[in-house]
């Protein structure tokens, strides 16, 4: 398929609702670059906390808005067959994915600098076309043209269940209980906060995969996608 071809696709959801699986596995799918926009937030807030920027569940935006310049953020593939996160040249894709990055990358993300920052550079990592983006604010403020859309949903059980496997298989200790507030906590920030809140945008597609099995959603989804280019294609041919 030519760049030319190629189409922006933008997924969002609600944390641990398996958009940024999803999402790994429709861009491998389609031969498209995943970048996963919550990461980015991840680094920001791992960033902050190496530096002391965050203490005492205090987080010094001076200082944070300060050091923003210093944040080189890049997705680059080595042995697996998605791009992890690389903080100034470092790949920090295991140390962002930590209860304690979860605590305040919704704090750090509702900051009005810091999302100016990273929504520039998402949008020129857009630019050629051929993205799948997951996050929070992809189809309503990165990509609002992008020209598929979707809406990640998912049981809050589910969703527990679903983190709290993947702490504890990285040798997390943590109870689903505080699993569960810190996934309540993140959604009630999410959707309120004053920049760029977690919307549903009247253009995207529901897509509930509470009980469904990831493999048939790829399916799903992918077919979605194809029959998407090719209207597309044959639209302005």
């Amino acid at each position: 398929m030519s760049p030319k071809d190629k189409i922006n696709i933008a997924i969002d959801g609600y944390s641990a609702s398996g958009k940024s699986t999803l999402a790994k596995l429709l861009a491998n799918k389609l031969g498209y670059t995943y970048i996963d926009s919550g990461a980015m937030y991840r680094a920001v807030t791992l960033f902050a906390l190496e530096r002391g920027i965050i203490k005492e569940g205090n987080i010094y935006k001076p200082s944070l808005l300060e050091i923003l310049p210093q944040l080189n953020i890049e997705f680059k593939k080595e042995s697996k067959n998605y791009a992890e996160t690389f903080l100034n040249e470092i790949n920090v894709e295991k140390k962002i994915r930590t209860l304690e990055i979860a605590k305040y990358v919704s704090p750090i993300s509702a900051i009005k600098e810091v999302r100016e920052k990273l929504v520039s550079l998402q949008q020129s990592m857009g630019e050629k076309k051929g993205v799948v983006m997951d996050g929070r604010d992809i189809g309503s403020t990165v990509f609002p043209d992008a020209e598929l859309k979707f809406f990640m949903i998912s049981d809050i059980d589910v969703r527990v269940e679903r983190r709290h496997q993947e702490l504890t298989q990285r040798g997390d200790k943590i109870s689903k209980t505080e699993v569960k507030e810190n996934l309540r906590k993140r959604d009630y920030i999410d959707s309120n906060r004053e920049e760029s809140p977690l919307i549903q945008v009247e253009d995207a597609i529901v897509i509930d995969n509470s009980e469904v099995e990831m493999d048939e959603l790829l399916i799903k989804l992918g077919k979605i996608a194809e029959d998407k280019i090719t209207y597309l294609n044959q639209k302005v041919s």
